[in-house]
């Protein structure tokens, strides 16, 4: 919205400082800003409501650490809502709505959340821990990223030198080389996408534990799309130019901004958890970044805990149906930690650590060319 003031009144003498609207490191700072404001104006106040309505809060499995059932029962979730108030504020107000790559990722995140927040309220109002059918589910998330990724196909801007760019897969360290997929980039793409909902939703097991490895993402991220979306910057770091998509820079700030916000309340002990809500709408946002910058490969490094996360549990069920006994003492991976003796912050504590290391990993690929 703001963008749009910049727009149609900068070049007048009357508001001169709007110009400083053009910059895109500049709207990504007040996004960054705005959307941790708006997330801890809403705390109190939603958690208090949250409470009341919820009664029970969210159900915690019976079959897993023993402490968790004693201590998380009664702590509302659907956290994921405040996040998403702070996110939408900071990117509406903020980000040039005419950009094709924000709309595409606004409705991934609001598409994805829509989703959580039904399975959320199905375990709410039935107390249990299955909420809708994970094959309903997953068809929803694929054709909703496929809407996404064939929005930007459509109608973002062909790069100038390599315009079938948009419907190619790109490889990290190798310099100009990439794949063309043609319509089939539609099944890659939600791949991607899916996969990093998913992932990131089996990650939000202990509190914090997904907030700060999302935000971890998002601030790698922004760099990404801000340096890939700039024509000189992408040249000399011989990166793919993909023109608009430094947008995202300015989403990935309100995200950041957001899981700040939401920290204050989800730190150990947490008042709240994301649940649903909040884990698919962030994961979902980030893989379609990641797609939008054509560094969808790199995001298995910069999210490799995500990837971990998620391995371990297919790993698990893989190798339980077929020979009847567990690699990991419990999946996800961050619960054998804990049956090995970890506490739970050691645990949270640790794997942001990790997620560090692996986000300065992913952004050295952008050198290694």
């Amino acid at each position: 919205m703001f963008y749009w003031l910049y727009l149609t009144f900068a070049s007048t003498e009357y508001v001169p400082v709007l110009n400083l609207l053009k910059y895109q490191t500049t709207r990504t700072g007040l996004a960054i800003v705005t959307a941790q404001f708006v997330v801890v104006a809403l705390g109190s106040r939603f958690i208090r409501w949250m409470k009341a309505k919820q009664g029970k809060g969210q159900p915690i499995r019976t079959d897993g650490i023993e402490r968790h059932v004693l201590e998380k029962s009664g702590t509302p979730t659907m956290g994921g809502v405040m996040i998403l108030a702070g996110l939408f504020s900071g990117v509406l107000l903020w980000a040039d709505l005419t950009n094709v790559y924000v709309w595409a990722v606004l409705l991934v995140t609001a598409g994805y959340g829509i989703l959580g927040f039904m399975d959320d309220y199905a375990k709410v109002t039935k107390q249990s821990t299955a909420g809708i059918s994970g094959r309903v589910r997953l068809v929803l998330e694929a054709a909703i990223a496929m809407a996404a990724i064939a929005l930007i196909i459509l109608f973002a801007a062909k790069p100038p030198e390599s315009p079938e760019l948009l419907t190619s897969v790109t490889f990290p360290i190798f310099k100009q080389y990439f794949v063309d997929l043609s319509w089939g980039y539609l099944l890659f793409g939600a791949f991607v996408i899916v996969g990093a909902a998913n992932a990131v939703n089996f990650t939000d097991g202990l509190d914090g534990l997904a907030t700060v490895p999302v935000m971890i993402a998002a601030a790698a991220y922004g760099l990404i799309a801000y340096l890939v979306g700039n024509y000189v910057f992408s040249t000399y770091l011989q990166l793919h130019f993909v023109p608009g998509v430094g947008e995202l820079a300015v989403f990935c700030g309100a995200l950041l901004g957001a899981g700040l916000g939401f920290l204050w309340y989800n730190a150990p002990p947490a008042k709240i958890f994301m649940g649903d809500t909040g884990s698919l709408a962030l994961g979902g946002a980030v893989g379609t970044i990641a797609v939008a910058t054509r560094h969808e490969i790199v995001l298995a490094i910069i999210g490799g805990l995500f990837v971990a996360e998620l391995l371990s549990v297919v790993i698990q069920v893989a190798w339980f149906k077929r020979t009847g006994r567990r690699i990991f003492l419990m999946a996800p991976i961050h619960h054998h930690f804990e049956k090995l003796g970890w506490s739970e912050s050691t645990v949270v504590i640790r794997f942001w650590i990790v997620s560090i290391m692996l986000a300065l990993l992913g952004l050295a690929t952008l050198k290694l060319r």
